[in-house]
């Protein structure tokens, strides 16, 4: 399970559902000379912090490892925001990750995947609100020997 979290944080860190953050400022402020006044909406762009090289080495390469115990303590909260951070950060968090663990551990368990010539490699992204791919992803479903059924 341990490396089951590593992968999906690797994944929502290069594909994250936002492209962005928003939130509107509360006060005037100024941050490191720059004027905010109130009312402003500020936005975090988080797919580009996720694939900022300064933060991340080969942004692009998919490397679970990034998550791993070893390295998680290194990585700043603040540039990995796949669900916001802070005290408005997603509600939904932990049973989003905990439904996604739990989706990926039971399909895994009876199917694996394969790409095939209908298959975009590598997959073209839009750059909307929302993270969506060109076209829809398609790949071979093959069944594992052995059905593991159950709870």
């Amino acid at each position: 399970m341990e490396y089951l979290d590593m992968v999906l944080n690797e994944t929502l860190r290069l594909y994250p559902i936002a492209n962005r953050i928003e939130r509107a400022c509360k006060k005037d402020i100024e941050l490191d000379g720059l004027f905010i006044p109130k009312g402003a909406i500020v936005a975090a762009p988080a797919f580009a912090l996720h694939r900022d090289p300064k933060y991340w080495p080969e942004p692009e390469e998919f490397r679970p490892e990034r998550f791993s115990k070893k390295n998680k303590g290194s990585i700043d909260p603040y540039v990995y925001l796949p669900f916001g951070n802070g005290p408005r950060n997603c509600i939904g968090m932990r049973f989003a990750l905990m439904n996604m663990k739990l989706a990926i551990t039971k399909v895994l368990q009876n199917f694996s995947f394969q790409p095939c010539k209908e298959t975009q490699i590598p997959i073209k992204l839009r750059r909307q609100g929302l993270l969506q791919t060109e076209k829809p992803i398609v790949l071979k479903v093959v069944p594992r020997d052995e059905i593991i059924t159950g709870a």
